[in-house]
């Protein structure tokens, strides 16, 4: 997922773009004109969008979302936000679990396979011909995720980074608005 994602972000032109991620940190390693980290509870992308001191919708170049969607209770309703914060031209990447075990922080409710990411940006108003998306596990790292010390540590010796396109652990996009 990291190395598709950055490819991806990489052909962005990122010194030129505003950045907005939504509860996370992976943002930060590239080189946006400007990024903001916008983290629950204060801030809930299901309830709105974000917005200024005049209660304005923030604009954004970039939304990034890793390893949140599926902690929210609304997700479509969220991912329609995303949508209203994003200039035009804009992007929207997102990454999310799918074979995953489950992990309350606060919530855990929702799962998705690359073609479910894309159904749910489709349904929240992204044009589906501006929609990459990918996904990537196997049955060695979905047993892994079921050992008591969650997330295990990769261990080169032993993990298989094969992909099985039958057996997703992640999936993630890049829509355009």
């Amino acid at each position: 997922m990291q190395r598709t994602s950055r490819k991806w972000l990489e052909e962005l032109p990122l010194a030129e773009m505003q950045a907005a991620e939504i509860s996370g940190k992976s943002g930060r390693r590239y080189n946006f004109q400007t990024y903001e980290r916008f983290r629950y509870p204060k801030h809930d992308i299901c309830e709105g969008p974000f917005e200024d001191h005049d209660g304005l919708v923030r604009k954004f170049d970039i939304v990034l979302a890793n390893q949140v969607w599926e902690h929210l209770d609304r997700p479509y309703a969220a991912t329609r936000n995303v949508l209203r914060m994003l200039r035009v031209g804009g992007y929207f990447w997102i990454a999310v679990p799918f074979l995953v075990r489950y992990h309350n922080a606060p919530v855990d409710c929702s799962r998705w396979t690359a073609r479910g990411l894309t159904n749910l940006l489709i349904e929240a108003g992204f044009e589906a011909d501006k929609i990459r998306s990918a996904q990537w596990g196997n049955r060695h790292a979905a047993l892994r995720n079921l050992e008591p010390d969650w997330p295990p540590v990769y261990d080169p010796a032993r993990d298989d980074l094969t992909n099985d396109p039958d057996c997703p652990i992640c999936a993630w996009a890049l829509a355009q608005k």
